[in-house]
């Protein structure tokens, strides 16, 4: 006679998501992306390609990012979760959400999402002084050029090829001239660092 499986048990775990306190009771291989989906009704985080590699899934936790598809929602048991719905929300945009209106960093927007919350978690790993693979010098502040973002945004993919604008926009919302249309150029950067 076989043995029938045992039932999974279920745990709850407790996370803070936009300042807001939430216990969810769930399988304990339930990822994070789909507790803010499914559990908390959260849509805004969305699922591209459920691997890591396309980044539409991007939030971040105690203020840095992540592939929110990569992680168990068990493991983030207390931490401070912003989905791009704790940036801002209709008619009280984000500088990082505006600009990229103001830029058109989109087109379809399935990306849009987790390309602006990376982007602002972004601009504070630059602003914390942390390198990227083609920063010129460890040691010295970095500078913010289409290069540099190109990189530090190669994890977000655009199937619609809106780069131009996103990086754009991301000079905007740093204080930056963004660089009008250098289109061909940014795709390529882009196109190079996700390879």
């Amino acid at each position: 006679m076989a043995n029938s499986p045992r039932p999974i048990a279920m745990i709850e775990t407790t996370l803070t998501i936009n300042g807001t306190r939430h216990e969810v009771n769930a399988d304990p291989r339930t990822t994070l992306l789909d507790a803010l989906r499914h559990h908390l009704g959260l849509h805004g985080t969305k699922k591209g390609c459920d691997h890591g590699q396309c980044g539409a899934c991007t939030v971040m936790v105690d203020g840095e990012r992540i592939n929110s598809c990569l992680a168990l929602a068990c493991m983030h048991d207390g931490d401070e979760i912003t989905t791009v719905e704790g940036l801002g929300q209709p008619g009280n945009l984000s500088p990082m959400q505006d600009a990229f209106v103001r830029h058109d960093g989109y087109q379809c927007g399935y990306c849009t999402p987790g390309q602006v919350v990376s982007a602002t978690a972004m601009l504070g790993e630059a602003k914390r002084g942390w390198p990227s693979f083609v920063s010129d010098d460890l040691d010295t502040d970095v500078a913010l050029t289409t290069q540099e973002i190109s990189e530090r945004m190669s994890g977000n993919l655009c199937r619609c090829s809106a780069y131009p604008g996103i990086v754009n926009a991301i000079l905007d919302a740093d204080g930056q001239q963004p660089e009008g249309e250098a289109g061909a150029e940014i795709v390529n950067l882009v196109l190079e660092g996700a390879q």
